[in-house]
């Protein structure tokens, strides 16, 4: 099957595209390169063949012979998402929806879309599913609902769009993030031998492992038709639902000598809990291989392996706001997003005249 997927040189996407590749897919890879910084460690064997370019700019062109697209190429981070709300929609909503009338129009049958479990928003104490109301808190949460719903629209009998609402994910990739819950207290524990949470810790929070949703994908990529057209999944496992001071303190576990404390507030109102045995039933071939402390231990392990240093974990290639930002400040993105050509200084040599 040729599948092109956006968001190659992303968290996700390094590490999906060489599996595809793997298991006999042609990969037709897209990224506009923001997070080129952020390579943490040499993890793959093979990269897919990349195009470099925006989400906003792919043409029918490029998705000629194209049979399915996993899109995973958008705006990944709630604070952004409320610093600038705009370039949020415009990338995340308009361009995703883009995307797919191209794809629809270029006869590419299979859609997998990249949603998430935020969009469920502030949970009460019953477990949410697929079936439950969608309460979005963030910009970002509000583009996976508004996704989701036109592309339900577009969906018949030549267009399979299916939408995987991840739990919040975590465990090693060659594009680190940092900015994710887990990821982010291994980083302080390995960094700086301490977790100071700021919150008591009590909102709920679903995880799964980055490879565990790259299964998913390849499983709703191979699946019959029937079995995942026009449907929404969690991805994830119910068993991995965990309270943040849960996370805090399996990560603690995973790094000796890390002293572990919490904040008395409740600051952070996103708190939910999630069933995902949807997609158990529907993909039985799936399940979770990892779960949080398998992966603490997984990041403890590596982060001893490499050296990580203060210097690492803090640099602004692993978070992507301050990616971002740094790219916005230094002129070498517009404040559209797009790429903007940075001349390079030649220096006048001297005793050379015209």
């Amino acid at each position: 099957m040729k599948i092109l997927v956006t968001g190659t040189e992303g968290y996700l996407g390094s590490l999906l595209a060489p599996e595809l590749l793997r298991r006999g897919h042609t990969v037709l890879a897209v990224d506009t390169g923001y997070y080129k910084a952020g390579w943490l460690y040499n993890g793959t064997d093979t990269t897919a063949l990349t195009l470099n370019k925006d989400l906003r700019q792919i043409t029918a062109q490029d998705l000629e012979g194209v049979e399915a697209v996993v899109h995973m190429a958008e705006l990944s981070n709630d604070p952004l998402g409320q610093l600038l709300p705009n370039i949020t929609y415009d990338i995340n909503h308009a361009g995703s929806i883009r995307l797919a009338k191209l794809a629809k129009a270029a006869g590419v049958t299979r859609f997998v879309y990249m949603s998430s479990c935020s969009v469920y928003g502030v949970g009460g104490a019953d477990f949410v599913d697929e079936t439950s109301e969608v309460n979005p808190q963030t910009a970002y949460a509000e583009c996976k609902v508004l996704v989701e719903r036109d592309l339900r629209e577009m969906a018949d009998d030549t267009f399979t769009p299916t939408y995987l609402r991840n739990a919040t994910a975590f465990g090693a990739s060659p594009r680190m993030r940092f900015d994710i819950v887990l990821n982010n207290l291994s980083g302080l524990a390995r960094t700086t031998g301490e977790i100071r949470m700021t919150s008591d810790g009590t909102p709920w929070r679903p995880l799964v492992h980055a490879l565990d949703i790259g299964q998913a994908i390849i499983e709703v990529l191979e699946a019959p038709r029937e079995a995942v057209h026009n449907e929404a999944f969690n991805v994830g496992s119910t068993q991995q639902n965990y309270r943040v001071r849960e996370i805090a303190e399996i990560v603690a576990e995973a790094f000796p000598g890390c002293k572990l404390s919490f904040g008395e507030n409740g600051a952070d109102n996103r708190s939910y809990r999630v069933n995902f045995d949807k997609i158990h039933a529907a993909l039985p071939n799936f399940r979770c291989a990892w779960d949080a402390r398998r992966g603490a231990q997984q990041l403890a392990a590596l982060f001893e392996r490499i050296d990580l240093q203060a210097s690492d974990f803090e640099s602004r290639g692993y978070t992507r706001l301050k990616q971002l930002e740094y790219l916005l400040r230094t002129e070498q993105i517009d404040h559209d997003f797009y790429w903007r050509p940075t001349p390079v200084p030649q220096p006048v040599l001297e005793g050379r005249g015209a």
